[in-house]
């Protein structure tokens, strides 16, 4: 409590999605960053983007004050582009993201597009006839007619990479985490990803889906397929969320002293 009421810092975390006039749209991702905060010190205050009012001409004014960015869940075409904007932002300005779910895919589709030059790389759920589904339904859900409970639902396993980002968050390498998707990442262009710079830091052990990815040569940053939100608590806040926090609190520090470098050098 007294670090909650009291915190050494604060930042600034925008949070992407098409759901953000909604109150309690994004309530445990709202909670994990309280939980975040609290273990950090740290005041987060969240600001929330629409991201079908997001695009590449409007996203500097919008993001570039931000210590932060999380590209939300959801599903369905609307507002994808303004998160795929959001994604060249933080990949480009190496400003600390976090992707979750379809946040994630968004990731796996900037970086498709713009790094690979897979030119109108997509999703199969935004455009069944992309030329290059990056993100795409697994074998057997091509088969399913019924939606709802066919998702993949529930805790699955996921081997993480040694040495990744991911594993330096966990501080460990065989973690358990909830699922709530219909659609994955197609291993067809796993290959081309990592020759690029992005790798897949987790996998599922028994299917080898991909369940995170991240990128080398960037500060911090995390895309899942799966939700940490919904493992966080007051007492054991998740450490996606934890470390996220801790990052664009570094990120702050290192642009306000860049500010303070500049102001010396041009007075």
């Amino acid at each position: 409590l007294n670090r909650l009421k009291n915190p050494k810092s604060s930042v600034n975390i925008g949070l992407i999605g098409k759901y953000v006039e909604l109150q309690d749209a994004y309530k445990s991702i709202l909670e994990s960053f309280i939980h975040a905060g609290v273990a950090n010190e740290c005041k987060v205050n969240i600001i929330p983007i629409n991201s079908t009012e997001l695009n590449q001409k409007s996203v500097n004014e919008k993001l570039g004050y931000l210590d932060g960015i999380l590209v939300a869940p959801g599903f369905g075409d609307r507002g994808i582009e303004g998160k795929i904007s959001a994604c060249k932002f933080s990949r480009e300005n190496k400003m600390p993201f976090l992707g979750i779910c379809l946040g994630m895919q968004c990731a796996a589709i900037e970086f498709a597009r713009n790094v690979i030059d897979l030119k109108g790389a997509h999703s199969t759920e935004m455009n069944t006839k992309t030329q290059h589904p990056v993100i795409d339904l697994m074998e057997e859900q091509k088969k399913t007619s019924l939606l709802g409970g066919t998702m993949r639902l529930g805790s699955y396993d996921c081997k993480i990479k040694k040495n990744s980002l991911l594993h330096k968050v966990y501080g460990e390498q065989n973690i358990k985490e909830r699922h709530r998707h219909r659609y994955e990442f197609n291993n067809s262009y796993l290959d081309a990803f990592e020759k690029n710079g992005l790798i897949a830091s987790g996998t599922n052990t028994k299917t080898g889906l991909v369940e995170a990815i991240e990128l080398g040569d960037h500060p911090w940053f995390i895309g899942v397929q799966y939700h940490p939100e919904y493992k966080s608590t007051v007492k054991l806040p998740h450490p996606l969320f934890v470390e996220m926090v801790a990052a664009s609190i570094s990120y702050r520090t290192n642009q306000q002293e860049e500010i303070i470098s500049a102001t010396l050098k041009n007075s």
